[in-house]
C-alpha cells in the first residue's frame, strides 16, 4: 500500500463524511459476539479517526500504517484532544509504521480491525496472504479479525458512475476512475484543490492522486483466510451482523484464531 504523501493533509476533510460510527458499532456488536478485547491493532488507521475513539473508550490501541504523514496526523490529534486531560479511564495508542503485510508486536493482541477497504489497497494475492499471515500470528489465541472489503460490485458501480465532483468553498475536487475487469481492479485518480491556511484569501493547492484497488473473491478470501490458520471465519453485509447477498456494497469478514 502507498503512502498518501500529500493527501494526508486534506485526509480528514474529504473523509468527514465516512461512515465512522457505523465501523465502530459493527466492531463493539462483533467483540460482543466473539469476546470484548483489552488490546486492539487498528490496521491501516490512517489519521486515527478510528483509533483514537477507541482509544478513548479504554481500549489499548496500536495504531499501525504505512503512511508517516498519516501516523503524524493523527498523532497530533491525540495528543490534542481534550481527553488527554483527564485520563482516568481512557486507554492508550501507540502509533506505528509498519508494512501491513508484515506487521509485528512484541505480544499477541486480542482483536486486528482493518476497515474502510484496506485490504482492497493490497493489488496482489500474495501480499493479501502476507497480511492474513501476519495478522494471524499476531493475535492471541481466540482472537478474532475484523476487516471490510469492496466486493467486485462495488468497484464496477464506481467505474460506471463516474467521475466524482466536489466543489465547496475550502476544498474541490475531480475524481475519475478506470476499472479492469478482469483483474477486477480499479484506478482512482484525483485532482484535488485544496485552501491554502486558514485565512480567506483565494489561494488553492494543487494535489494530485493516483489509487490502486483490487477486489477479490469472496471465497477466495475465505480460502486466504483458511490457509493463514484462521478456524472460524463468517461474513457479513454492510455493517450488519447479517448474512451479505447480491445487493451487498460492503463485505465484513470475522475470522477467529
Amino acid at each position: 500500500m502507498r503512502a498518501y504523501r500529500q493527501f494526508a493533509s486534506v485526509y480528514d476533510r474529504l473523509m468527514e463524511d465516512m461512515p465512522y460510527p457505523d465501523w465502530l458499532r459493527f466492531a463493539q456488536e462483533s467483540w460482543e459476539r466473539y469476546g470484548i478485547p483489552k488490546t486492539v491493532v487498528d490496521l491501516g488507521c490512517g489519521t486515527g479517526s478510528l483509533a483514537i475513539p477507541l482509544a478513548r473508550s479504554g481500549f489499548e490501541v496500536f495504531g499501525i500504517d504505512l503512511s508517516a504523514d498519516m501516523l503524524t496526523i493523527g498523532r497530533n490529534k491525540w495528543e490534542e484532544s481534550p481527553q488527554q486531560a483527564t485520563r482516568s479511564n481512557i486507554g492508550s495508542i501507540r502509533w506505528l509504521q509498519q508494512d501491513m503485510c508484515a506487521w509485528e508486536l512484541p505480544e499477541p493482541v486480542d482483536t486486528v480491525i482493518s476497515f474502510c477497504d484496506c485490504v482492497n489497497y493490497l493489488t496482489e494475492e500474495e501480499d493479501v496472504e502476507a497480511a492474513f499471515r501476519a495478522t494471524y500470528h499476531g493475535l492471541r489465541p481466540g482472537g478474532v479479525f475484523l476487516f471490510d472489503v469492496h466486493p467486485p460490485k462495488t468497484l464496477e458501480r464506481y467505474a460506471d458512475t463516474q467521475p466524482f465532483v466536489l466543489d465547496e468553498r475550502d476544498v474541490a475536487y475531480i475524481w475519475t476512475c478506470d476499472f479492469d475487469a478482469e483483474r477486477m481492479e480499479i484506478e482512482h485518480r484525483l485532482t484535488i484543490f485544496a485552501r491554502e491556511g486558514e485565512r480567506k484569501q483565494e489561494n488553492f493547492t494543487r494535489i494530485e492522486e493516483v489509487h490502486v484497488q483490487r477486489a477479490y473473491d469472496p471465497a477466495w478470501i475465505r480460502g486466504a483466510l483458511t490457509r493463514a490458520g484462521f478456524s472460524r471465519i463468517d461474513s457479513f453485509g454492510d455493517f450488519k451482523l447479517e448474512a451479505p447477498d447480491g445487493n451487498t456494497e460492503r463485505l465484513f469478514f470475522a475470522a477467529v484464531k
